[in-house]
């Protein structure tokens, strides 16, 4: 039974994270594409399903742990579940943050082409997916090759901001545009992170290993 209703708890946690990385992709495309109703139905339809999700799957997490007591591993999962369940959420949280970025930017012209930020959001959603797969299928040199791949996001965010920062001093009427678009670029860095933790949880959960903060390499 302890099995089952851990099963349905990661059902529920993949559910959840296509929402999430369909949300980022939408908030995205709504700006390189200039939809505002794109961007407009990740902030009214779509962020209210995830937070919905979100409460529905640790109440159901809590109640796993209340009538069943698990131990060990499967004690661990439905912790993780738990957590990658908020982290979940927060990515829901900032792709309507890029929506709400998007719908000011939309009526004005673009500062450069947008090649880079969606680059870099293919990265991070790609980030996304793999972590939950390694989560589901318990695989965790996955999960590892996922968190070396946060410093490509790192480095394109980092290039984002060195050139945005080049176009403002060139003409400070792009100033605000630019910094609209640098939050962006921080929230899809953002999303890479989240991602980055949830690669972590895994190989704590199969490897009983802590990778934060570097940990293995400070052993």
């Amino acid at each position: 039974m302890l099995t089952k209703r851990i099963a349905i708890l990661k059902e529920q946690l993949l559910k959840m994270a296509n929402i999430a990385e369909d949300m980022v992709k939408k908030s995205i495309k709504a700006l390189t594409e200039k939809n505002e109703e794109l961007a407009r139905e990740v902030i009214e339809n779509d962020e209210p399903k995830v937070n919905k999700l979100e409460i529905k799957i640790d109440e159901n997490a809590i109640e796993t742990i209340a009538l069943f007591q698990p131990e060990a591993k499967d004690l661990r999962t439905v912790a993780m579940i738990m957590k990658i369940n908020g982290d979940l959420e927060r990515v829901g949280d900032l792709s309507t943050n890029i929506a709400q970025f998007a719908l000011q930017l939309i009526p004005q012209p673009d500062v450069k082409p947008y090649i880079d930020l969606p680059r870099m959001a293919d990265t991070a959603i790609k980030m996304l997916d793999d972590a939950i797969s390694a989560f589901v299928s318990q695989d965790a040199e996955l999960a590892r090759e996922v968190c070396k791949r946060d410093d490509i996001v790192d480095g394109l965010n980092q290039q984002i901001i060195r050139e945005l920062i080049t176009f403002m001093i060139g003409d400070p009427r792009t100033i605000n545009r630019s910094l609209q678009i640098i939050r962006i670029s921080e929230n899809i860095e953002r999303v890479a992170d989240l991602a980055t933790n949830i690669g972590e949880d895994v190989v704590y959960i199969v490897q009983s290993k802590v990778i934060k903060h570097h940990a293995e390499e400070n052993e």
